[in-house]
């Protein structure tokens, strides 16, 4: 790790004036580019904590006479969109993903090439697939990578109890967006986009639609629209026109699991893969989300305890899940017999004895008593 960092003067004199006028949004923006000026010249830890900080949420300085310069709703005063910032967590993609994210990102950062060509296309980004398959993470990766601000519509202060607010709302966003550059993620779209010939929405809700629609029509060529559903089936077509790049984010692949438990347990030790590959044939059916929580809760536990990492019990919680989402590793010890199912059922996987008794931190002899249908230690 390198300790040394070099960073512009006029990114530490723009972090000073937001701060003093208290802009808890570029504070977090200008925040979150420093984090990657610093990941990218090696100090990990370093980004890591202006993260931390970036994801705080300010106080607001009620003497400042700052406001706010996010859209927000009439009646609840809530913000429409927040600004996040650009996420630390890797996002791990299949190939097929990946060519289809760099190709959009290729198309974004040519843009005034395409348009001098006379080729340009909105930039819309349809991202579909269930839960947890980090829809979200990618969006924030996204805009990392063009080094713009990302925002998040907020689709709780969106719907409105009160007549063409709704639509107000909506309206406010499109308008906000292209004036600050930034990548907009429109998150569980469906939620206000379903298709208009549902017998079962108000009239008010199939309105909402049209909104969203001329809002998208609305946008100058260079903004970037990225929307996320885990139920595309129920969406507009008309919606779907309005997002030519389209990414369905599938469930991990055995490999991509292996990559995941990698990072989340075993911070990338390159010597862990042979037991990130065991967890990977565990894990199978769940959601690159599911198996960072377990890895996570298995490193507090590890942490609190100071301990080795609960393998066992991490290898035990699998074992009891059931889709969707993961049971988190306990702290109580192994029932008697427990152990011994779980040998047998890793042998079934075809997990060898050695890594069965890497994983389980068991002694051969008891491994080779277990696979003989005896007791457990």
């Amino acid at each position: 790790m390198n300790d040394d960092i070099r960073i512009d003067p006029d990114r530490l004199i723009a972090l000073m004036d937001a701060a003093l006028c208290g802009d808890h949004a570029r504070i977090r923006r200008l925040g979150s580019e420093l984090a990657q000026e610093c990941l990218e010249q090696g100090n990990e830890a370093a980004a890591k904590r202006l993260r931390i900080f970036a994801r705080r949420r300010g106080v607001p300085l009620q003497t400042s006479g700052v406001q706010h310069s996010l859209p927000v709703d009439g009646a609840s005063r809530l913000p429409l969109v927040d600004e996040e910032p650009w996420p630390s967590a890797p996002v791990i993609l299949n190939s097929e993903s990946e060519g289809i994210i760099q190709s959009f990102l290729s198309d974004v950062q040519n843009a005034q090439k395409l348009l001098e060509g006379g080729v340009l296309t909105r930039f819309g980004l349809m991202l579909s697939g269930p839960p947890g398959t980090g829809k979200t993470l990618l969006a924030g990766h996204i805009a990392a990578q063009l080094r713009r601000p990302f925002y998040v519509a907020r689709l709780d202060s969106l719907i409105s109890s009160r007549l063409g607010e709704t639509a107000k709302n909506i309206r406010q966003i499109f308008d906000f967006t292209p004036a600050k550059g930034g990548v907009l993620l429109l998150d569980e779209l469906d939620a206000i986009a379903k298709m208009r010939d549902d017998r079962q929405e108000l009239g008010e809700l199939k309105r909402v639609v049209n909104t969203v629609i001329q809002g998208l029509d609305s946008l100058d060529d260079q903004a970037v629209v990225i929307a996320a559903t885990n139920h595309s089936q129920l969406l507009d077509p008309a919606i779907w026109r309005r997002f030519p790049y389209r990414c369905e984010m599938q469930l991990p692949t055995p490999d991509t699991r292996t990559a995941l438990w990698l990072h989340f347990l075993y911070e990338d030790r390159v010597e862990m893969r042979r037991k990130a590959s065991v967890l990977s044939l565990l894990s199978e059916g769940f959601s690159g989300a599911d198996i960072e929580n377990v890895a996570l809760a298995g490193r507090r536990i590890s942490l609190i305890d100071q301990t080795d990492l609960p393998e066992p019990k991490i290898v035990l919680a699998l074992a009891r899940s059931k889709h969707p989402g993961a049971l988190l590793p306990g702290a109580e010890p192994f029932k008697r017999g427990e152990k011994g199912a779980l040998v047998r059922q890793l042998a079934k996987l075809g997990v060898p004895k050695v890594g069965i008794q890497d994983i389980l931190h068991m002694k051969h002899s008891a491994v080779y008593r277990c696979l003989r249908g005896g007791n457990d230690e």
